[in-house]
C-alpha cells in the first residue's frame, strides 16, 4: 500500500503542500493547468530554505474578498481543467473553511484572505497534485502551528488563528509546540491537511520519494518547508497482490420515523462532508415495523464528526461504529474524454478501474453526463452509453500506442 506522509515540522500553507507533492512526483503540468484555470500564470521554481532545496509556488494573484458561493463558482469554472474527484475535494476544503469561519464569526458574507484567487488556486492545485499521485491514503504527523499573535482583515489575533483552531478542533489532527513565533499553519493549510488525512499512524514503511514545499519566509534558524514522503507499507499483509487497501469505519443506525426525502437529503449531506459511501437499506424492525438501515463508510479520523451529522440529520439516538475495517480497493483514474453529439463536442470525466495493469471498469461520471443530456435534450442513459463508448475507444488507442494489450468487451 502506498501512502503519503506529511511532516509539517514548520507548519503548512497551501503553496507549501503543492510544492511538497510535486517533489514526490505529482504531475506538474496537470497541476499547472488546474491552477492556471484560476490564476493566469503560476510560477513553479526551486529555492533553498536554510540549506534545504524545496519547490516554491507563486500564484501572482491579487487580494479579493468573496462569499462561499462565489468561491464555489470559481471552482466550478475550473472544471474543464481539474479532475472531477479533485474538484469535489476542493469544494469540501472550502466548506471546512466556511464552517470554521462561521463557528468563529457567526453567519458571515465574505471570506477574506482564504477567498482570494491565490487561495483558490492553491486548494485546486493541492487537490489535483494529490489526485495525480494515485495513492492509497494520507498520514499527517503532528502539525506545528506557531505562537504569538498575527494580523489579518479582522485585526490582531492569537496564533493559531481562530479559524485555524476551529478547523483543527473538528479534524482530529494533532498539533505540537515549537520555539518559533508567528503563524506557521494557515487556515487553508489546515483545511487541506484535514481533508487529505485518512490514517492516524503507519509502521514498517519504505520511503519511495521525498518532496519539500517552500514557504515565502526564509528564516536562518529553521527551514521554512513542509516535507512530504511517499512511502510503501506492508502493514496489511492480507491485501490482494492486485488490489490495494485502506482502513475505514462503518457507521450504522436503524430509523423508522423519517421520510424518504429526509433520508435522501441526508445521504447527499454525508457524501458532501467526506463519506466514502452512504446508503439506506429497507429492513423490518421490532414489532414488524418497516424501517431503514442507514450505513455510512468514512475514514477513521472523521467518524466522530460523521456520527454527529447522522444524529442531527436523522434524529437518531444511537449510532453503531465498526472501527478500522480493512477494505480492498482497485486502482482508479479519471480520464478526460471528448464526446461528439451531433455538431457539438464536449469533454467529460470518465472513471476507470484497474487491476494488474488492465482496465476492467469504465464508467462515465453521472453528474456531468446528466448535465450534458439536459443540454442536448437526450435521455441520460443514451448519453452515458455514448460517453463510455468514446472512452473505451480512446483507452484502446492509448493502450495500443503504448504497446499494451487490453481487451474491451
Amino acid at each position: 500500500m502506498r501512502l503519503l506522509v506529511f511532516e509539517p515540522f514548520h507548519g503548512a500553507a497551501g503553496d507549501m503542500i503543492i510544492g511538497s507533492l510535486l517533489g514526490c512526483g505529482a504531475d506538474k503540468e496537470m497541476v499547472r493547468r488546474a491552477m492556471g484555470a484560476v490564476v493566469a500564470n503560476p510560477t513553479i521554481s526551486e529555492v533553498t530554505r536554510a540549506g534545504i532545496q524545496a519547490i516554491k509556488i507563486d500564484t501572482h494573484a491579487t487580494p479579493v474578498h468573496r462569499s462561499l458561493s462565489d468561491v464555489l463558482q470559481r471552482i466550478d469554472e475550473a472544471a474543464a481543467f481539474v479532475p472531477a474527484p479533485a474538484l469535489e475535494q476542493a469544494r469540501r476544503v472550502f466548506k471546512r473553511i466556511n464552517d470554521a469561519e462561521e463557528s468563529v464569526h457567526g453567519d458571515h458574507v465574505h471570506f477574506h484572505e482564504v477567498g482570494a484567487d491565490d487561495a483558490i488556486a492553491d486548494v485546486i492545485g493541492a487537490c489535483t497534485a494529490l489526485f495525480s499521485l494515485h495513492i492509497d491514503g494520507v498520514v499527517v504527523l503532528p502539525v506545528a502551528v506557531g505562537s504569538g499573535t498575527g494580523s489579518g482583515s479582522h485585526g490582531s489575533f492569537p496564533i493559531p488563528a481562530p479559524a485555524t483552531a476551529a478547523i483543527l478542533r473538528s479534524s482530529g489532527l494533532v498539533t505540537r509546540s515549537v520555539p518559533w513565533t508567528g503563524e506557521l499553519l494557515t487556515p487553508t493549510g489546515a483545511a487541506l491537511l484535514a481533508e487529505f488525512s485518512t490514517h492516524n499512524s503507519i509502521s514498517e514503511t519504505k520511503i519511495l520519494a521525498i518532496g519539500y514545499g517552500a514557504g515565502t519566509r526564509d528564516p536562518k534558524d529553521a527551514p521554512n518547508v513542509l516535507r512530504a514522503m511517499l512511502v510503501e507499507t506492508t502493514e496489511h499483509a492480507a491485501t490482494s497482490e492486485n488490489l490495494s487497501g485502506d482502513e475505514v469505519d462503518i457507521l450504522e443506525t436503524n430509523i423508522d420515523d423519517v421520510t424518504g426525502e429526509v433520508i435522501g437529503n441526508a445521504l447527499t449531506r454525508f457524501m458532501d462532508e467526506g463519506a466514502r459511501d452512504a446508503s439506506a437499506l429497507p429492513i423490518i424492525m421490532k414489532k414488524g415495523r418497516p424501517g431503514f438501515l442507514v450505513r455510512v463508510i468514512c475514514s477513521g479520523n472523521c467518524s466522530a464528526k460523521m456520527a454527529e451529522l447522522m444524529a442531527r440529520e436523522l434524529g437518531t439516538l444511537g449510532i453503531r461504529c465498526i472501527p478500522a475495517v480493512h477494505r480492498f480497493i482497485a486502482e482508479r483514474t479519471v480520464e478526460s474524454v471528448e464526446v461528439i453529439i451531433g455538431n457539438h463536442t464536449r469533454t467529460v470525466p470518465v472513471k476507470c478501474g484497474w487491476i494488474d495493469g488492465k482496465i476492467y471498469s469504465v464508467k462515465a461520471e453521472f453528474d456531468p453526463a446528466r448535465d450534458l443530456a439536459h443540454e442536448m435534450r437526450l435521455p441520460v442513459k443514451d448519453v452515458l452509453h455514448l460517453i463510455e463508448r468514446a472512452a473505451r475507444k480512446k483507452l484502446r488507442e492509448k493502450l495500443v500506442h503504448s504497446a499494451t494489450i487490453q481487451e474491451f468487451q
